[in-house]
Order: C-alpha cells, then structure tokens, then sequence
C-alpha cells in the first residue's frame, strides 16, 4: 500500500514537472540570439582586443574538435575570464573539464551527437561522467576538505559528480558536414547525414525523452542553404522545451537573417571570428611600417578607413550579430582602436628596451589600450597588462602555456614569431 502511494506521489509529481515544461520556459540555458565560439587551438586566433568584439555577442563558447588540449582550454579561459560576457565550455575530452575551467565557465555544455555512432552519444558521455566521478570531483573534495575519511570523501565525490551534471547544458548535435572535423570524431559519414524529416524526429527524441537543452544544426565552415533552412522550420515546430541553434558558414547577415526566420533561436559563429584576427594581423604588420604612435587620431582614421569595409573579416563578423545596425563603422572603430593602442604599445616597449633595463616592462597606464578597454571589462589594468605582455611574449612565456600564441599579433611580431 506504501508503495503503491508513493508510486502515485511520483507520478503527480512527474505530471507537474511535465506540465511545467510544456507551459513555462523552464530551460536554464538563456535565450541568446548570438554566441561566439572561440577554439582553443593555437592557429585560430583572437584579435588584439578581442574584448570589444566579444562584447557585441550574447555568449562565447569555449572549445575546439583539433588540437584542443586541457593546457590550451586553460589558457584560453585565462584571456576570456575578465569579460562581462557570459563564457560557456563545450569540452571535446573529457580532460579538458579541469577544476579551472569549471571555476571560471558560467555553464558547461555537454555535446551529444544523434546522428553519429553510439561512441558519439553513449561513449562520449560515458568517458565524460567516468572522468568527472573518478578524477575532477575527487580532486575538489580533497582540496576543499583533505581531512575526510576515504569513505566519505568518495561519497561526497559522488554527490559533486551528480550536482556538476545536473548544472550542466547537454547540446544534441545534428552533424550535417560529413567533410567537417566533428563529423570526423563523431563518426559521422555521407550516409549519416539527415533529411528534414528525420532530424526532426531525432530532434523531438532529445527534447522529449533526452530532455536536452540544446538542439544543435551543425554544418561546421559551410552554410546548409536551403536544406539547412528546411530543416530548421520542421525542428522549430516540434520543440518543447529545448533551444534550437544553428552553426556552420555563418559569414553575413543574409545567412543569419534567413535561419533565425527558419525558427533557430541562437546562431553560433566561430571561423568568422577566427579571420578578424588574420586580418588584423596582416592590417598591424602594415601599420607597423606606414604608421607610428605620433600620428594624429584623423590620419590613423584614414588609412583604417581605406582598409575595412563590408567585405572585410571585422564587418561580416559584426554583421552576424543580430543587435549590430552599422557592422562597417563599428568594425573600423575597433581596428581603429587596435591599430592605435599597438602603436603606442610598439613605442613604448622599445622605450623600455633602450633604457637597458633587462626585459622590457610595458607600463599600461594611460595607453590607448587600457582606455579601449575600460568600458568593457572591471578591471582594465590587469587585462592591458596581461594582453600587453602576451602580445610581445615568444611561446610559453605568456601567463598561461598557448596564451601569447592565441592573439593576432603573435602572427608576425618578432618576439613571438613561430
């Protein structure tokens, strides 16, 4: 008889929580119309103030399907750690979940992939919860509280490993690029590739049965077109509950505009972030040459002016962001302030080699880099610091192992050349 009511509390207690779901947007992850991925990868690189482009975004997500290691994940929470903008982990390994990076990420997301092979879904999550219960939670608990006997510590442990998943995001990954590197570590091949019909039934089964956060439409470096449209239309009408995103080839406002009327609430951009970098490598490299920290604010206008337009890395990028009205003007404001603050930083680091005072020490304050900051960020100081010497350091020297290698002007600067 007992357990029969408690049967029956269980099942009330279900229907409301499905009622719940159905009536009240109980998702934790926030509606986002644009979130940035930023790889960790030592090749894809951040713009010298990457805190003035990070901040027209809703959310930056951390993580990388090549090269992506726990020291870089790190390294890259290091840079991204100062910024107002809400930064999420989407770990490729397991081991790239470390006590740092879940200090500092302000949500974690798990990727599932419904159209790879079982590794993909069941493995991979298999791996992840193994790696969390037998290594990161058991580390915390004997940092926080080394005194615990073994039999407590453990069941602690175990009680960590359930709250850290609990507060997690688990992103179902539709893998529509059978060419793309996450296809490749989810097994995904030609003959996984989804139609409409079908992604939205295995749409419907995360959201329904998986309870996934996330539906993901992932055509990772090439825009889907007009499958890709379809398929969003028929996922968007059968959503409870679970945010749809879109990401891959994401390059224009066109594209953007066209998968959020499809019924995508979230656009992700990542290659399109990646290339402002490149640009701004090659754009810092010439100002270098043609410029210096002497030139009036008008003259260095200019020749930026001549340099960014619409069909540059800085304009499209901004061009994706939904909230962005003038995508070409704010792209050569914030070249105009890098090319400004690397200059002077130029100036002043060889100021500081010629006074013979061993390595030189860049002194941030009342340069154009802390000032372009200061609107951005809490604690400028620390930031310019850190950028000023991550920007002039060779590898490793940097705060963290990668730092110096992941900003746009360790491409060609001679002290960090590689």
């Amino acid at each position: 008889m007992r357990r029969d009511l408690a049967a029956r509390g269980e099942r009330a207690v279900d229907a409301a929580r499905l009622l719940a779901r159905s009536a009240l947007d109980t998702n934790p992850v926030p509606d986002w119309d644009h979130v940035t991925k930023v790889d960790p990868e030592g090749a894809k690189k951040l713009p010298l103030l990457y805190p003035l482009w990070l901040a027209e975004t809703d959310a930056v997500s951390v993580g990388g399907s090549a090269d992506v290691t726990p020291a870089n994940t790190e390294a890259a929470f290091d840079l991204l750690a100062p910024l107002s903008t809400p930064v999420c982990h989407e770990p490729s390994g397991a081991d790239h979940v470390t006590e740092q990076s879940q200090e500092t990420a302000d949500l974690l997301l798990v990727p599932e992939v419904l159209n790879g092979d079982s590794e993909a879904l069941v493995g991979t999550l298999g791996v992840a919860i193994e790696s969390v219960r037998e290594v990161l939670a058991p580390q915390l608990v004997g940092r926080k509280a080394p005194w615990l006997p073994d039999r407590v510590a453990d069941w602690l442990a175990s009680v960590a490993t359930s709250l850290l998943l609990s507060e997690a995001a688990f992103e179902a990954y539709i893998v529509q690029n059978p060419d793309s590197a996450a296809a490749r570590e989810a097994g995904v091949d030609e003959s996984d590739v989804l139609d409409p019909a079908t992604a939205k039934r295995r749409a419907m089964a995360a959201d329904r049965h998986l309870e996934s956060e996330i539906v993901y439409l992932e055509y990772s470096g090439t825009f889907g077109g007009d499958e890709a449209i379809e398929t969003l239309d028929r996922i968007d009408d059968a959503l409870v509950r679970s945010r749809l995103w879109y990401g891959g080839g994401l390059a224009n406002g066109e594209d953007v505009r066209a998968v959020r009327e499809a019924g995508a609430d979230t656009v992700v951009v990542g290659d399109a972030f990646h290339r402002v970098a490149e640009r701004e490598a090659e754009l810092l490299e010439a100002a270098g040459e043609e410029l210096d920290d002497e030139d009036d604010p008008e003259t260095v206008r200019e020749w930026v002016d001549d340099r960014v337009d619409a069909d540059g890395p800085g304009a499209r990028y901004l061009a994706t962001v939904p909230s962005v009205d003038e995508p070409v003007e704010l792209a050569r404001e914030y070249t105009g302030a890098t090319v400004r603050a690397w200059l002077e930083l130029q100036a002043r680091r060889e100021r500081a080699r010629e006074a013979g005072d061993g390595t030189p020490v860049i002194d941030v304050q009342g340069t154009a880099l802390r000032a372009a900051l200061a609107p951005v960020v809490d604690d400028p100081d620390a930031l310019a610091a850190t950028i000023a010497r991550a920007a002039f350091a060779g590898p490793g020297e940097g705060n963290g192992e990668g730092e110096a290698e992941q900003l746009s002007a360790s491409l060609f600067d001679a002290g960090a050349s590689h």
